[in-house]
């Protein structure tokens, strides 16, 4: 796949470092902060302007004093209809009585400055 000079948005590619599926127009990786465009490292390093309307955090511990316990962490996103496009398990485990585990979630929103006015009026793919 050729790189998009104004690629639409919601399009995405691979991250050449750990794989993840990320937004074609990302100058790093969300996932392991890893710089993808040449841009992106002149100048002070700022990321896109963005901002966060989600982010939940939370602290679980084993459940039963006595014996070890399994979780799962998935994530799910909606449409406006509530229909489900996207559902992932992001990790598994264990945690034995003594011990907590941390999760955090967010959501990103970026205003890509590249985006061409004809791309913006196509809905995402995603």
């Amino acid at each position: 796949m050729t790189p998009s000079v104004n690629p639409a948005p919601g399009e995405t590619r691979i991250c050449p470092h750990c794989k993840a599926t990320i937004l074609r127009s990302a100058p790093a990786c969300p996932a392991c902060h890893h710089f993808l465009r040449f841009e992106a490292v002149k100048g002070d390093h700022k990321a896109p302007p963005s901002f966060e309307p989600l982010r939940i955090e939370g602290t679980i511990r084993g459940p039963i004093p006595e014996k070890a316990a399994e979780y799962s962490v998935l994530v799910a996103v909606r449409n406006d209809l509530g229909e489900e496009i996207a559902r992932q398990v992001v990790d598994v485990g264990s945690l034995s009585p003594s011990e907590t585990r941390t999760f955090s979630v967010w959501v990103e929103v970026y205003v890509p400055e590249n985006v061409s006015p004809a791309a913006q009026a196509r809905p995402s793919a995603a």
